[in-house]
């Protein structure tokens, strides 16, 4: 279960954020409350909570969103309306998106719920959410999306999309150096060394949200790529194993790479994802960033590139590692419409409608069945994913939240904490949820 507000407050700034972004949502946008409450009286109604600016859900738009087409498959084959009850905090730094997504949650003030992984976790473990384990589209998902969102054996949500995390590397600066794409920890210093020797003044451009990506591809390569996933759960979730022996490994690494500075940690401290690094990876300056799936597909981020950009996993002893934090819908437990959204669900997850999403927004799909055509700079990951070769960067079955609080650890060691002192906190926050 999540410990105290780290993890609240990283995820509202960066998934929750991403969630807009994949959505072609218009996010945080003015208005002069939390939310905005749009629904018709006289029809069969399905509230929906999300990030997205909608305050009509009947308004004709040329410009729908991948997700718009998919509910209005579900409404036309249901006679159902969605009704978008939207978070569009003015001042989201004090009421952060999962704030008021636990509050109404807990309040059955909604039927389906966009929640980010911690949320599900936590509404997951009090019971909130419904099992969705006998929805006709489960049968479809991939084992990715199954183990990140199943609490106390309840499957309590499921994305529209598998958002994956992956190193956006300048191939072409790779080629002038005669260097191979890295494949583990080491193979990557020695690219960082070259680069730096030849005059790159910062190889890695970072942020202070993302850094944590490689932490989880080392520290749970293993766990989930040939070890014994449900065991190794359990005995982090007893205390017989600490999750500072895992992520101990990653947080070297990361203060090597500062230590020898082929990291900037001042200004990755400081810098949003994207706008910290972005401008130097684009101009060039800068061989490697990270960043999600759907800054490839982007002309705000890294669509367009002057240069051949190859998206890659983090490296790890099992090699090139993508890294998978899962969102999802959720019903709530006691949801006034609680059959209709559960249909209403089963439409815009079955593959019929996935592939509609897919196609349109170019992301992983949660089901099998349903290829993405990604450009070639996405391929390598994909082919990764397609494998099954990853690590989940959110998994609702462990009791501490990882992705926010790994992440916000992180950040203490940007900001000049010990690897020991970062270890420490890991043990803090598992003594911690051992109490709960």
């Amino acid at each position: 279960m999540r410990t105290g507000k780290m993890a609240n407050k990283l995820t509202a700034v960066s998934l929750a954020a991403l969630m807009v972004l994949t959505l072609a949502a218009c996010g945080l946008g003015e208005s002069n409350g939390n939310v905005i409450i749009t629904e018709e009286e006289d029809k069969k109604v399905v509230n929906l909570f999300s990030p997205m600016e909608k305050t009509d859900p009947n308004a004709e738009n040329v410009a729908r969103s991948a997700f718009d087409k998919t509910v209005i498959m579900a409404e036309d084959k249901l006679g159902v309306d969605v009704a978008y009850r939207t978070y569009t905090a003015e001042d989201y730094q004090d009421k952060t998106y999962d704030d008021v997504c636990l509050d109404r949650a807990r309040n059955n003030m909604d039927d389906i719920y966009l929640l980010n992984p911690d949320v599900v976790q936590v509404l997951g473990e009090e019971g909130k959410l419904v099992d969705l384990s006998d929805l006709a589209c489960v049968d479809n998902l991939r084992e990715v999306v199954k183990t990140a969102n199943t609490v106390n054996g309840k499957l309590v949500a499921i994305p529209q999309e598998v958002v994956a995390y992956g190193l956006f590397v300048n191939k072409d600066m790779f080629d002038e150096y005669n260097l191979e794409l890295p494949e583990t920890p080491e193979e990557f210093l020695e690219c960082c060394r070259v680069f730096k020797e030849n005059g790159i003044e910062t190889p890695v451009g970072a942020n202070r949200w993302w850094l944590e990506t490689f932490v989880f591809a080392q520290g749970f390569a293993d766990m989930y790529n040939g070890g014994d996933t449900e065991a190794e759960v359990a005995k982090l979730n007893s205390g017989e194993s600490k999750y500072s022996d895992y992520m101990r490994p990653g947080f070297e690494f990361l203060q090597e790479l500062i230590d020898k500075g082929y990291i900037d940690a001042g200004k990755a401290y400081v810098s949003e994802a994207i706008e910290g690094e972005g401008d130097d990876f684009l101009a060039q300056k800068t061989p490697i960033v990270m960043a999600y799936w759907g800054a490839a597909n982007t002309e705000t981020a890294y669509g367009k590139p002057d240069f051949n950009m190859q998206v890659i996993g983090f490296p790890s002893s099992h090699g090139q590692m993508p890294v998978v934090p899962i969102t999802g819908f959720g019903i709530g437990a006691e949801a006034e419409h609680l059959q209709d959204s559960k249909d209403l669900l089963d439409v815009v997850l079955s593959d019929e409608a996935l592939q509609v999403y897919t196609e349109t927004n170019k992301v992983i799909s949660p089901s099998k069945n349903v290829e993405v055509e990604c450009i070639p700079a996405l391929k390598p990951l994909n082919d990764k994913i397609e494998d099954n070769v990853y690590v989940l960067a959110s998994n609702a079955g462990l009791k501490l939240e990882q992705w926010g609080n790994t992440c916000l650890i992180v950040r203490e060691l940007l900001n000049g904490s010990t690897v020991d002192e970062c270890m420490a906190m890991f043990d803090k926050l598992q003594e911690e949820s051992l109490n709960k």
